[in-house]
């Protein structure tokens, strides 16, 4: 079957699934957020899905994901799940604001909520928007999208269930880190879940995010998720992404934050899961003296493709970029690398710094990195470069000589050349996770 035999049928079914998405949502909903949906849905439908010929999809087929009838995630259910049955996904004695959401909604059952200093907003997203929250009204949907358009991210708003809704007045800290977990559990039929985020910090303010995506099963299912981040002039800003989807699910991912003058920003992405997996990571730097740092790491084996999409945009003069993204790829995984640093006219002294490094483990791995530079102002410092290679023999001979077994020797090594974008973690109960699973996995590959 070719892509355009298969394009519009995707399309019409998510056409036919919206009317009964918006029939099962009557009374939730407001005129703004109805009529938010709808032009989203009109913006897909005009585009339809992406196929190998657009430039920005070139190494990415989403045929496994439009072939496939995925279904809007009923309102959830628990079906037995428990506190017990979150262990292994709540970061062990990490103290925690904890939002739980199952299948795409938010569960109070499962979550649990510190007190916050007076003045912070902290919830569920689908109940701000039904209670038509002016906030949520006025930011929704105002930067996802505008750097680098997508209709995966159109598919989100019109489909969209819940998330967090942060907002952040001025001058205050939020201590603890706030963890976002997202769990895809067991259905009859393959569902779709559209987690929506939007985080609004304001000046002067602090937190910490931690956006996690599991599963309880290893069903097949699609998760096309959105975060809007808006920080406020010189507020700090602390994201990580920890991406464990089950291996034969799909996941779609697109972030844009949003940043004013002297904002210190930092996001680190890591991604162990997933079938099809493809992260779009927008920074929009508004702002003079803004410190941006988007890092990410990709560990993955078998059949499964990560494609890794990120825009730096350099808008204003004096803004520091920093970018490390690093692939681990062993079987037949594929890898996909497209980073830009954008300079704009007026952005002089800009300093800006971007690698990707990738370390293949067999011969049948395969990545396709594409490190793009698009300056226009005339007082930069720029670099930009990618690396693919393969285990040091001789390290690895110089390891296996003092006694350590092949196998050891290539996790040592495997983690060591991983470790660029673990260390960054500050998050200890996270990156003792991180470090768990990174071994395990590594002992299979």
């Amino acid at each position: 079957m070719t892509t355009s035999e298969t394009k519009p049928r995707a399309e019409e079914h998510y056409l036919a699934a919206f009317r009964d998405f918006q029939t099962q949502r009557a009374g939730r909903e407001t005129p703004w957020s109805r009529k938010l949906r709808a032009n989203a849905l009109q913006g897909f439908n005009a585009t339809g899905f992406p196929i190998v010929r657009d430039e920005e999809w070139k190494f990415t087929d989403v045929r496994p994901i439009t072939e496939r009838a995925f279904a809007p995630a009923p309102l959830h259910q628990l079906n037995g799940l428990a506190s017990g049955g979150i262990e292994d996904f709540t970061l062990g004695d990490l103290q925690s604001n904890r939002l739980v959401f199952v299948n795409g909604h938010y569960t109070p059952e499962l979550s649990q909520l510190q007190a916050l200093p007076q003045g912070i907003t902290l919830g569920s997203l689908a109940e701000h928007i039904a209670h038509g929250s002016e906030l949520v009204q006025e930011h929704l949907a105002r930067t996802a999208g505008t750097t680098a358009p997508s209709p995966f991210t159109e598919l989100n708003t019109a489909f969209m269930q819940d998330g967090l809704f942060l907002h952040i007045p001025n001058g205050l800290v939020i201590e603890d880190p706030i963890h976002l977990l997202f769990l895809s559990k067991a259905s009859a039929s393959p569902v779709m879940t559209s987690p929506r985020n939007l985080i609004l910090v304001g000046a002067n303010s602090q937190v910490t995010l931690i956006e996690h995506y599991a599963s309880t099963a290893r069903d097949e299912y699609f998760t096309n998720a959105v975060t809007e981040i808006v920080a406020g002039r010189n507020a700090v800003v602390d994201h990580y992404k920890l991406q464990m989807e089950s291996e034969t699910a799909f996941h779609v991912s697109t972030m844009q934050v949003q940043q004013e003058r002297d904002v210190r920003f930092a996001s680190h992405l890591v991604d162990l899961g997933g079938r099809l997996v493809r992260n779009n990571s927008n920074a929009v730097m508004g702002g003079e003296g803004i410190e941006c740092t988007l890092n990410g790491l990709f560990l993955i084996a078998g059949e499964q493709h990560v494609d890794n999409h990120t825009v730096m945009d350099h808008a204003r003069p004096h803004c520091n970029s920093f970018e490390v993204y690093t692939g681990v790829l062993g079987g037949s995984a594929r890898g996909v690398f497209n980073g830009k640093i954008f300079v704009r006219r007026d952005a002089q002294k800009t300093d800006a710094k971007q690698s990707n490094r990738n370390l293949l483990l067999s011969n049948d791995a395969l990545i396709n990195t594409k490190p793009q530079l698009e300056i226009f102002a005339d007082d930069v410092r720029c670099t930009h470069g990618a690396t693919i290679g393969q285990l040091d023999e001789d390290a690895l001979f110089y390891l296996r000589a003092r006694g350590i077994d092949k196998n050891t020797a290539r996790g040592i090594l495997t983690y060591a050349f991983a470790n660029d974008v673990m260390s960054g973690i500050k998050v200890e109960p996270l990156r003792a996770l991180l470090e768990r699973e990174v071994f395990t996995r590594l002992a299979r590959m």
